[in-house]
């Protein structure tokens, strides 16, 4: 304990290695043989002598324990199980729940011992009444400046922590400001690494890429191998932590993903929970992330902890808002469709693997609710149900529900389908029939979402209008929707796509690798075996790919130029979506 107080170079070696190897299990390792392999955290007892040590440990022992708290309740650990187990350790420190006010007056201190040292040269008998922080007086300022903003970035962090999980978003503005403030200290942590190069060392070294501390020497109180010594379930294999460089880097990036969570503005339409947590997902967000995001989105089985299921469903099937007070929300399969609505967004925040691993599967529980609501709509009104009159409000509210499901199946699809291009999961010589089957998909999708979007308009006839509002009315309602337009983009591009891999196949001999394990018609079900089994569309085989891309041609291409029209649609709909960077690029 002497040598880590006496010695401003190791005392900040040590606060440097606890961002490392906390970033080295946030990566995957487990907390024995990362953050709990110091022996100032297996004992916290022997630490009470020291303020900013004692101070420091616990704020640790409380971040980690948030950190097991949010991805433990969001189940996102089912990805990599060792993130959550604790191996007995003292995660539960008595005390630590004050940690907040002890690091407040340690930093008080230094505070005041920094203010002291930037004093005049007549004021520095100031000095003599407040005992230095190291036993170098001349580096005492570049000590406490270092000390500080690791102090304050973990008093932040943990706030930060904090103010995410209040319940219905209403801690997300608060939790901003401390994710700035964490932002800005780590700046100053990458600053002081020069105090601790030069300064400290008394010489000044090039990089710090495969450091495993800012100063380049081995960090005190830790051993990677002391928690397999003395704990039988720990893991035996050997790790490697983060280099210093990669640590900042990876609370750098977290930071900025917490932040895009917080900036969400809480959207009640789930076409735009999706659109937000699809775009979120690009940017490869840690497990850390994506459970806060889980949490936020379904808190006690509603959306935000705020809006129920039923009301989500109601507003995203364009129905009127008085439905959603209608006994047809106690109906079981309407229930069941609301789980499904929650598990699908728990499955949207989960890696890419996974994801689309579960997607393929749920994607047969979308089909089997929506033919159990059929059977039950029929059941109700008898055999004839579709010629009934949307007056009646029962046969409104299911006809449109009806429509939606099956609309959010095959954007299921889609995602499914595009996850794959992300994964790697096709080979150029696979590419021709995926875009098929995209393309199969979307038009599916696209006349799904037109119905929804012409109820939701109004483009049902209106009683008492005017013969000269009526005509205005038409003109208006003709025009085709954004949304639809942009599906449209999109299906003239996985059609062009298509065709032109189908032309290079069959005229110049390309893309036709052979494979000597398995034929294309068994790449075919592999590839698509979870969408065929749940009819994601109706039929749609392996002959009706072969039929619609073996006589595709270069002069039929020219004929019908679908990259050409996907370039007109995205002129004609470029204004429309100026608000929506990703939609406009």
């Amino acid at each position: 304990m002497s040598m880590l107080c006496g010695s401003s170079l190791f005392f900040l070696s040590f606060l440097n290695s606890k961002l490392q190897w906390q970033a080295t299990w946030h990566s995957g390792h487990s907390l024995a043989q990362t953050v709990f392999s110091c022996i100032y955290l297996l004992r916290p007892d022997r630490t009470s002598s020291h303020a900013i040590l004692h101070s420091y440990c616990r704020v640790i022992r409380a971040t980690c324990k948030a950190v097991i708290s949010v991805v433990s309740d969001a189940r996102t650990h089912e990805e990599e199980d060792l993130f959550t187990m604790s191996y007995g350790l003292p995660l539960n420190g008595d005390g630590d729940e004050k940690c907040l006010s002890m690091l407040n007056a340690v930093e008080e201190t230094i505070s005041r011992q920094l203010r002291a040292c930037k004093a005049p040269s007549s004021k520095r008998r100031v000095l003599e009444d407040i005992e230095p922080l190291q036993d170098n007086l001349d580096l005492e300022e570049g000590f406490c400046k270092a000390l500080l903003c690791r102090l304050r970035f973990r008093k932040h962090f943990f706030h930060a922590l904090t103010c995410m999980r209040r319940p219905q978003g209403r801690g997300l503005e608060l939790a901003r400001k401390h994710i700035a403030s964490c932002i800005m200290e780590l700046e100053s942590i990458l600053k002081s690494a020069d105090f601790l190069l030069t300064g400290a060392c008394g010489t000044s070294e090039d990089g710090i890429e495969d450091r495993t501390t800012a100063s380049g020497r081995p960090p005190i109180g830790f051993d990677a191998s002391l928690n397999s010594r003395s704990a039988a379930p720990t893991p035996p294999r050997a790790i490697k932590i983060l280099s210093w460089k990669r640590a900042v880097e990876y609370f750098v990036k977290l930071l900025h993903d917490l932040d895009a969570i917080c900036s969400y503005s809480l959207d009640p339409l789930l076409e735009g929970v999706l659109r937000f947590v699809v775009q979120f997902q690009k940017s490869q967000p840690d497990l850390v992330a994506r459970a806060h995001l889980q949490l936020l989105l379904v808190q006690d089985g509603k959306l935000y902890g705020r809006d129920p299921i039923f009301a989500v469903i109601v507003k995203a099937a364009a129905l009127p808002e008085v439905t959603k007070n209608h006994d047809i929300q106690k109906n079981e399969y309407i229930l069941q469709l609301g789980q499904l609505v929650i598990n699908m967004l728990k499955i949207l925040c989960t890696n890419a693997a996974w994801q689309r691993r579960k997607l393929g599967k749920i994607l047969q529980d979308w089909r089997v609710i929506y033919v159990q609501l059929d059977i039950a709509f029929r059941n109700e009104f008898g055999e004839f149900s579709s010629m009934l009159d949307d007056e009646n409000i029962c046969v409104k509210i299911f006809r449109h529900i009806l429509n939606w499901v099956e609309e959010q199946t095959y954007w299921i699809a889609s995602r499914f389908l595009m996850l794959g291009f992300e994964l790697d999961l096709y080979s150029p010589t696979e590419y021709c029939m995926v875009y098929w089957y995209i393309y199969a998909v979307l038009i599916k999708l696209a006349e799904k979402t037109h119905l929804r979007l012409a109820v939701s308009s109004g483009t049902v006839k209106r009683k008492g209008k005017k013969k000269k509002d009526s005509i205005k009315e038409v003109a208006k309602e003709s025009r085709i929707p954004p949304a639809i337009l942009f599906l449209q983009c999109h299906i003239c591009l996985a059609q062009g796509l298509t065709m032109m891999l189908a032309a290079l196949r069959n005229e110049l001999m390309l893309f036709q690798t052979p494979s000597h394990f398995n034929t294309e018609r068994e790449r075919f079900i592999q590839h698509f075996e979870l969408l065929q089994k749940a009819c994601v569309p109706d039929n749609i085989s392996y002959p009706s790919f072969k039929e619609s891309t073996t006589y595709a041609r270069f002069s039929t291409l020219v004929m019908y130029n679908y990259f050409k029209d996907a370039q007109k649609i995205a002129k004609e709909i470029k204004s429309s979506f100026s608000n929506d960077p990703e939609r406009l690029a």
